[in-house]
């Protein structure tokens, strides 16, 4: 299977303007981010999908590959289909890693690439078990529950199921619950057919785009994961991850 890895990176952000330059030990979080996806084995081909000039310089000092997409796009799931058709070769999935994703794992990348390869998968994302109880009831922690095959029932900034007879300071000991690690690999036709739904209901009072997908009949397999997170929303972020490595 001929795989494209795609980085959506906007410079422009309300918490963090210009968030793919920002410098992490010496390199461009952007660059760092490519490399990392450069490890994994199992893709094809790895570019960058941009709006910005800066990003793009940047880019090409490190001899990374990049693509000049919409700046008016809602999401990075519509930059990577974009990107995926300015390509000149053809692939049969799109894995998108996110840009403010400085150390993800390559096992990931290939943990994806393997969980989109079945016939009757159309989407695939990562989950990992909640552990910490400050995460359990964020609502910037994206939670998720799955049916006994892994397929996504549903996304939330809830805190999704809700225990009824257990008091909320047990929860975490009672249940496992997942959070949503937000890299998707879709096949280029579900990836066509996703960016050409309307936005839905439940999409717009959670504001996680794959409730769109849900609601429209469209199945999520999801994947076990275990290795930790060190995403980037703020400067307050970045400092917090310059103490973890």
């Amino acid at each position: 299977m001929k795989i494209l890895a795609v980085i959506p990176a906007r410079y422009a952000s309300t918490r963090f303007p210009g968030k793919p330059l920002a410098i992490i030990q010496g390199k461009t979080m952007i660059q760092r981010v490519v490399e990392q996806v450069k490890k994994a084995r199992l893709i094809t081909d790895l570019i960058v999908a941009t709006d910005d000039d800066r990003i793009c310089d940047e880019v090409k000092r490190f001899g990374g590959k990049f693509v000049m997409t919409s700046p008016t796009h809602p999401s990075g799931t519509d930059r990577c289909f974009e990107a995926l058709q300015k390509q000149q070769k053809t692939f049969d999935a799109v894995i998108n890693v996110q840009g403010d994703e400085p150390f993800i794992h390559p096992e990931q990348i290939d943990q994806l690439a393997q969980l989109i390869q079945p016939e009757d998968v159309s989407i695939a994302t990562l989950i990992q078990p909640i552990r910490d109880k400050s995460q359990l009831f964020d609502p910037n922690v994206v939670k998720v529950i799955t049916n006994p095959a892994g397929k996504a029932i549903y996304f939330s900034r809830q805190t999704i199921p809700f225990l009824r007879n257990t008091e909320k300071e047990q929860w975490l000991e009672s249940f496992v619950f997942y959070r949503h690690i937000g890299i998707y690999a879709y096949k280029t036709e579900a990836l066509k057919q996703i960016t050409n739904l309307p936005p839905s209901p439940l999409e717009m009072a959670e504001s996680l785009e794959q409730l769109r997908w849900i609601e429209h009949g469209i199945t999520i397999q999801t994947g076990l994961s275990e290795h930790a997170q060190f995403g980037v929303d703020t400067p307050d972020d970045l400092e917090k991850l310059f103490n973890k490595i």
